[in-house]
C-alpha cells in the first residue's frame, strides 16, 4: 500500500523523466539508422547498446559514437 502511494506521489516527477528518456531513445535510434560511419563500433552494436542500456546508451552514443559530418 505504501509503495503505491509513494509511486503516486512521485508520478509528477516520473512522467517527464520517462518522456525525456523516450525522446532520447528515439532520436538516438534515428541518428544511428541515418549514419553510415561511426567513431567506434558499428550500427548493430550501437542499436543494442541504446536499447539495452537506457538512457546511458543513447547519451554515450551522442558523446562518443556519432561521427561528425
Amino acid at each position: 500500500m505504501q509503495d503505491k502511494q509513494l509511486f503516486l506521489n512521485n508520478l509528477p516527477f516520473l512522467i517527464p523523466l520517462a518522456i525525456v528518456e523516450l525522446v532520447l531513445l528515439i532520436s538516438a535510434l534515428i541518428s544511428i539508422l541515418r549514419h553510415r560511419h561511426y567513431r567506434h563500433g558499428n550500427r548493430i552494436i550501437w542499436i543494442v547498446l541504446v536499447l539495452l542500456i537506457q538512457p546511458l546508451g543513447a547519451i554515450v552514443y551522442f558523446l562518443i559514437g556519432r561521427e561528425n559530418e
